[in-house]
C-alpha cells in the first residue's frame, strides 16, 4: 500500500512538473512571437520615447472639450464650453432648428452630427433586418436540408468576412461616400451578423412545439412560422437590438472616412493642428460616448424586458444610483 501511495505521489509530481515546464515554454513562445511580430511591424521603443512629450501635449488639449459647435445657435454666436450645453438645453428650439436646417453631410454641428449617426445606425439595421431574417431562417438545417442550408450560411459568412468599412468603399460607385452609402454598408453588414445569430438561435429550439404543429397536418411554412419562429421571436428582437448597438458604433467609424455624423466631425477637427481644434474634437468624443452609452442602456433595458432571465432586473435609475455604491465597486455590496 505504501508503495502505491509513493507511486501515485511521484506520478502527480511528475505531471505537475510537466505542466509547469509546458506553461513556461508556452509563455516564452508567445513572448518570442510577439517580439518577432513587433520587429516585423517596425516597432521601435526609441520612437515612442522621442514622441512621448508631443503625445502628452496632444492629450492635454483634449482635457478641455469645447462645445461651441453644440447647436447652430452656439456655433453662430461663438458660445463655447459647458455654457453652450446649458443654453441649448434651456432653449429646446435650438435643437429642432439645428436638426432641421443643418446639411446632412456637413458634420459641422454636434447635435445634427449625432442625429445623423443614430439615424444611419438605425436605418441600416431596419433595412438589413428582412434579409437577415430570410438568410437566418434558410441557413438553419432545421428549415433547409443539408447541404442546401450552407448556401445561405456561406453567403452570411462571406458578408461577415468583409468589414462595414470596406462595404462603404464598395458602394462608392453607387452612392459615393455619404450617409446613404453608410446606411447600405451597415445594412449589408447586418445581414451577415444578424442572420448568423438568427440561425444559431433556431438550432437550439425545442422539438415539442414543432411536432405539435405537425400533428395538426400543418404545411411546412406553417410549421416554420408557428412551430419555430414563435419560440424565438423575443430572442430575434433582442438580438436585433444588440446589433443596433453595434451598428451605432460602426456609424461613428464610417463617419471618419467621410460618411457624415460624429466620426466626420471629429476627423475634420483633427485635420487642423491647433489646441482649439483639438478641444472641439474632444467635445465630439464626449458626444460619441453619450450617444453610444444611451443607445446601449435603452437597448439593454428593452432586452431585459424580453428575456428577464438573462439580464439584471434593476431599472435604469437604479443602475445609475448603483454607480455610487462603493461596496459594489469593491465586490462587497448588494448585487441585487
Amino acid at each position: 500500500m505504501a508503495t502505491d501511495i509513493t507511486e501515485i505521489k511521484q506520478r502527480i509530481e511528475h505531471e505537475q512538473r510537466i505542466r509547469r515546464i509546458s506553461g513556461g515554454l508556452g509563455i516564452l513562445a508567445v513572448l518570442l512571437i510577439t517580439g518577432l511580430g513587433m520587429t516585423y511591424l517596425g516597432f521601435l521603443l526609441a520612437d515612442l520615447v522621442r514622441q512621448f512629450g508631443t503625445w502628452i501635449n496632444f492629450i492635454g488639449a483634449f482635457l478641455k472639450p469645447n462645445f461651441v459647435d453644440f447647436t447652430s445657435y452656439t456655433h453662430q454666436h461663438d458660445i463655447g464650453g459647458l455654457r453652450a450645453i446649458w443654453i441649448s438645453f434651456t432653449h429646446p428650439q435650438y435643437f429642432v432648428s439645428t436638426i432641421a436646417n443643418a446639411s446632412v453631410s456637413s458634420g459641422s454641428v454636434l447635435v445634427s452630427a449625432a442625429f445623423v449617426t443614430v439615424l444611419v445606425g438605425f436605418c441600416g439595421t431596419v433595412i438589413g433586418f428582412p434579409l437577415a431574417l430570410v438568410f437566418g431562417i434558410l441557413g438553419s438545417e432545421r428549415v433547409t436540408p443539408f447541404p442546401f442550408n450552407f448556401i445561405f450560411r456561406g453567403a452570411m459568412s462571406t458578408i461577415r468576412a468583409v468589414p462595414a468599412l470596406v462595404w462603404v468603399l464598395i458602394y462608392i460607385p453607387l452612392t459615393g461616400i455619404n450617409p446613404y452609402g453608410a446606411v447600405l454598408a451597415i445594412a449589408t453588414d447586418t445581414i451577415g451578423n444578424l442572420g448568423r445569430l438568427f440561425t444559431d438561435e433556431l438550432e437550439e429550439i425545442d422539438n415539442g412545439p414543432i411536432e405539435a404543429i405537425r400533428s395538426t397536418g400543418a404545411k411546412r411554412p406553417q410549421v416554420v412560422i408557428f412551430g419555430m419562429l414563435s419560440q424565438v421571436s423575443n430572442s430575434f428582437i433582442a438580438w436585433t437590438l444588440y446589433v443596433l448597438e453595434i451598428n451605432t458604433r460602426i456609424a461613428v467609424s464610417l463617419g471618419v472616412v467621410g460618411a457624415g455624423g460624429l466620426g466626420m466631425y471629429i476627423n475634420l477637427r483633427l485635420q487642423t493642428v491647433s489646441s482649439a481644434s483639438y478641444a472641439r474634437a474632444a467635445a465630439g468624443l464626449v458626444m460619441v460616448v453619450v450617444i453610444v452609452v444611451t443607445v446601449e442602456l435603452l437597448s439593454s433595458r428593452i432586452r431585459a424586458r424580453l428575456r428577464p432571465g438573462e439580464h439584471e432586473r434593476s431599472g435604469f435609475f437604479e443602475t445609475i444610483r448603483g454607480l455610487g455604491d462603493t461596496g459594489r465597486w469593491l465586490g462587497s455590496g448588494n448585487k441585487d
